[in-house]
């Protein structure tokens, strides 16, 4: 945002706020948290950037030109993250970011790395829908129950967390707030219905399941399990001899059946107890189906 306000030097705060899809107030609250970031000592290193009467002043302050003196380590872990950036809506491909990271991957001898954060099907009109404020019917199926239901659903923003994608909606079948994933939508359409805007945050990385009403469960997995930290949403990662102890929150048993059949044998649950046999059930369960099949 700042290196295009940059760019302008002047800018409505309206213009802004359509062009980063943000709410006049979001698009504020981030700017007066940017005016608020800079170098030590903080006195005349601060990110030059201000509001009067609607109009957004940026200057470019000193530490924005400066040369960026980057380790190969770091340089490819900013092109790694930054790509990633260029995946989620919004990004744009002929925008500052794109130009800077093809400056930073001339510089790196770009060895072909690439970075995808793959778009469900519908992905496009689940976020043009939000756009719109206009109301879709859907197809959806919970992986939990196994079951596919029809409902109507507001879409009001479209986020991606950890590789997959998902929408906050106003869930006319229930009459509250949920949200969906959206490569579990098997169907949609427009109703016709155009509802009022209604603005919503889309959440903080890690933190959207912390007011959720669910368990947790803490897990002793090996070395090569501490894939599940980085995919799901947990509490705690401990270091423990050579694995993990790692505290996940539990959408449901069944998630958590089909998670420790994935992690094998080696993996446990250390509490809470009542669920402490449960990878060997599951796997002894998925062992008498396949000796029936074959009967």
């Amino acid at each position: 945002m700042l290196p295009w306000l940059m760019e302008r030097g002047e800018v409505t705060v309206a213009e802004a706020a359509a062009r980063f899809e943000l709410t006049e107030q979001d698009l504020v609250r981030d700017l007066e948290l940017a005016a608020m970031c800079g170098l030590p000592p903080f006195v005349d290193e601060m990110v030059d950037v201000f509001i009067d009467e609607g109009i957004i002043f940026t200057g470019v302050p000193r530490l924005f030109t400066k040369a960026l003196r980057l380790t190969a380590p770091e340089g490819f872990a900013l092109l790694a993250a930054a790509r990633v950036a260029m995946e989620i809506p919004g990004g744009e491909s002929d925008g500052a970011l794109a130009r800077a990271l093809a400056k930073l991957a001339a510089a790196l001898g770009d060895d072909g790395l690439v970075v995808e954060t793959p778009a469900p099907a519908l992905a496009e009109l689940v976020t043009s829908a939000a756009d719109e404020g206009a109301r879709l019917h859907i197809t959806y199926w919970s992986a939990h129950t196994d079951l596919r239901r029809e409902r109507e659903i507001s879409p009001r923003v479209v986020f991606v967390d950890r590789g997959s994608w998902y929408v906050i909606a106003d869930d006319h079948l229930s009459g509250e707030e949920r949200t969906f994933r959206i490569d579990r939508i098997e169907r949609a359409e427009r109703t016709g219905i155009i509802d009022a805007p209604r603005d919503v945050s889309a959440p903080a990385i890690d933190s959207w399941f912390a007011d959720a009403d669910l368990p947790t469960a803490v897990l002793h997995v090996p070395a090569s399990g501490k894939w599940v930290a980085e995919r799901y949403p947990t509490t705690s990662v401990t270091p423990d001899g050579a694995g993990w102890l790692i505290e996940v929150t539990v959408a449901s048993e069944g998630w958590l059946r089909d998670l420790l059949l994935r992690l094998g044998a080696q993996a446990t649950v250390v509490s809470p107890p009542e669920w402490s046999g449960l990878g060997a059930d599951a796997a002894a369960e998925l062992l008498s189906r396949y000796e029936a099949s074959r009967a």
